[in-house]
């Protein structure tokens, strides 16, 4: 064993976290990041790694992987799937991370669904509130890294623009009501340093 391992004798994530990351990744199989076009499944990934770093439970981490799946793949019904699949505590946070439930030519406007959001997470459980600021401090770090590496592009301006800050920035702030307010924290620091930053319109 090297120096910083450790034995961990009773695994945190199970099989069940195995059967989530192979079930999330083919549910997003097709689908592609804005901007570069990136495989969605990275995304999660992070997310998930998010959630890790801070403490998350399997339940957690798992959701972590699925918190887009009934937004993007399937509404409803998904959600009956993967309370199904992974049980109620797993669907309750994707569903706690959810903004819109229906296909994408029939939802609401963008920022008119944030706002409801913003409302609805703030009475979330804790657990859906980790999951959620792990998602946006997900977001808000790969912005910020592709800004300092390729300076003002055209496909991040929507990123960055004053309607989409105000919001990402009225999340940042009833988020940090948690008591583990860690990744909450990180993000109220990386949507500071975004708004400084000139981005292309």
């Amino acid at each position: 064993m090297t120096r910083g391992q450790s034995i961990i004798e009773k695994p945190v994530l199970t099989n069940r976290f195995v059967e989530a990351l192979g079930y999330a990744a083919e549910l997003h199989l097709y689908q592609r990041r804005k901007g570069k076009g990136q495989p969605y499944v990275g995304h999660l990934l992070g997310v998930a790694a998010i959630v890790i770093q801070h403490g998350g439970g399997e339940d957690e981490v798992i959701a972590a992987l699925l918190h887009d799946a009934v937004e993007d793949q399937g509404g409803l019904p998904r959600l009956d799937e993967i309370r199904e699949k992974f049980g109620d505590r797993v669907a309750r946070i994707v569903d706690g991370c959810t903004d819109s439930y229906e296909v994408s030519s029939e939802k609401r406007e963008w920022g008119e669904r944030k706002r409801a959001y913003i409302e609805k997470v703030a009475h979330e459980p804790e657990d859906v509130r980790l999951v959620s600021a792990a998602d946006k401090l997900a977001n808000a770090r790969e912005i910020l890294s592709d800004y300092r590496a390729e300076g003002p592009v055209p496909t991040l301006s929507g990123c960055c623009a004053p309607g989409t800050q105000n919001v990402s920035r009225k999340l940042a702030e009833t988020l940090r009501g948690s008591p583990n307010a860690v990744p909450e924290n990180k993000l109220a620091k990386l949507i500071t340093l975004s708004r400084s930053a000139r981005f292309a319109t």
